[in-house]
């Protein structure tokens, strides 16, 4: 998979993912313009991630299913597009749900882009692309926010929904003649098997912890995201739809910082380079949380946690992909399971804890979820650390135990040992 298709795969996580997060920027007018109060603007956002949710579940084991993943790929975007057009045109709030939700479904075309490209490579590049192709979704969520802000003040927010319907449509085309396809000793398994086969995930330690951690890491992440277009909107600042895509770059900026992730994780440091990400996630809110009085510091912020989202993000991917290379897009999809719920709890919680307390509840709220999956890494390590040290005694002890009896058989029968070496 060379450079470009890498990009390619990148692209279309990009547009995928921003169809859901195009709203964040624009929460204030997209919600008068609906009927939608500021109080309830993160049901906008929320809605995506609930149709996020069913397309995990329903749509991603179709990735273990269909043996061509590329035309899978193709229409999954095709479908999405159809999503994006329907919001864009919408007149009332329950029609541009609707879009929001349909778009959402289908956007888990991520994860199966994620899994194809982990599947066409080798073992000793597959965090290096996973890595690059995630990016995409980064890019997606942040850089969108710059671009659909700058749509939005100079021809209203139907026209970055359109904008991103176009797109999805030439992606939909461009795919299937652009990507190489899959290895043919691949065997697809039948839809119900599949389906099965996800359910079990929810069953096994590594998949639940690192399930856990998305979900609190994704609930901080939206608590920012979800949540920055209001205080940005209002006293001191009053910056417009444009000014508050600015500070996308800011978090992209800080997310493709996090580029060698994939290599991290390639070495074999996934797990220790994710403690130290949750740490300065926690710590990225002291930053974030001083918006009302400057900017600046807020930058840092935003810098600092989509570093961390995205280091975090990429190690786990990685864990689960090699511990189940023959499920990749069921593992991935159950893992996004935890992903959406999470990005929805953040996206709900943020608007409505803002309208009652301000933004320095939001950031207290952002903090707790961070520190909640810190929490579950360290009881992960002490887990593994236990789990090792009492592994480690245990074969100390069988190696001292066959010591003994090699001792005690030669001073029972030494001259037969002799003979035998002899």
């Amino acid at each position: 998979m060379d450079v470009w298709r890498r990009l390619l795969l990148a692209i279309v996580c990009g547009v995928a993912v921003a169809s859901i997060y195009a709203a964040q920027t624009v929460l204030p007018p997209m919600g008068d313009s609906l009927g939608v109060s500021a109080q309830h603007a993160g049901w906008i956002v929320a809605t995506g991630q609930f149709g996020y949710l069913a397309g995990l579940v329903l749509l991603v084991p179709l990735g273990d299913v269909v043996a061509n993943r590329r035309r899978l790929i193709a229409v999954h975007m095709a479908i999405t597009a159809a999503g994006l057009f329907l919001t864009a045109a919408a007149s009332a709030a329950w029609t541009a749900f609707a879009g929001l939700a349909l778009a959402g479904m289908f956007a888990v075309v991520v994860q199966t882009t994620v899994a194809y490209a982990a599947s066409i490579s080798p073992p000793a590049e597959r965090g290096r692309n996973i890595g690059v192709v995630t990016s995409g979704v980064v890019v997606g969520i942040l850089g969108a926010r710059f671009v659909t802000g700058v749509l939005a003040q100079v021809w209203g927010w139907r026209s970055m929904y359109a904008v991103l319907g176009v797109l999805a449509l030439a992606l939909a085309a461009l795919v299937p003649r652009a990507l190489p396809p899959e290895d043919s000793s691949r065997r697809p398994s039948g839809y119900r098997q599949a389906v099965m086969s996800f359910g079990g995930l929810f069953r096994q330690g590594l998949f639940l912890t690192r399930g856990l951690i998305a979900f609190f890491l994704f609930a901080s992440f939206g608590t920012l995201w979800s949540g920055l277009s209001l205080p940005l909107a209002n006293a001191p600042w009053h910056l417009s739809e444009s000014q508050i895509g600015v500070f996308g770059i800011a978090g992209l900026a800080g997310a493709l910082g996090a580029a060698r992730a994939g290599r991290w994780a390639d070495a074999g440091r996934a797990i220790p380079i994710s403690g130290l990400a949750l740490t300065l996630l926690t710590v990225s809110w002291a930053a974030t949380s001083q918006l009302t009085w400057s900017l600046w510091l807020l930058a840092i912020g935003i810098m600092v946690l989509d570093f961390a989202v995205q280091v975090v993000h990429v190690s786990n991917q990685h864990l689960l992909t090699m511990a189940h290379p023959d499920h990749t897009s069921s593992v991935i999809g159950g893992y996004m399971v935890f992903y959406s719920l999470g990005s929805a709890l953040g996206a709900a919680a943020t608007t409505s804890v803002f309208s009652s307390h301000g933004w320095g509840a939001s950031s207290l709220l952002g903090a707790a979820f961070a520190a909640c999956a810190l929490i579950v890494w360290a009881t992960d390590a002490r887990r593994r650390s236990a789990t090792s040290a009492v592994g480690s005694e245990t074969a100390q002890a069988q190696r001292g135990e066959r010591g003994e009896q090699t001792n005690e058989r030669e001073r029972v029968c030494p001259v037969a040992d002799r003979s035998k070496a002899l």
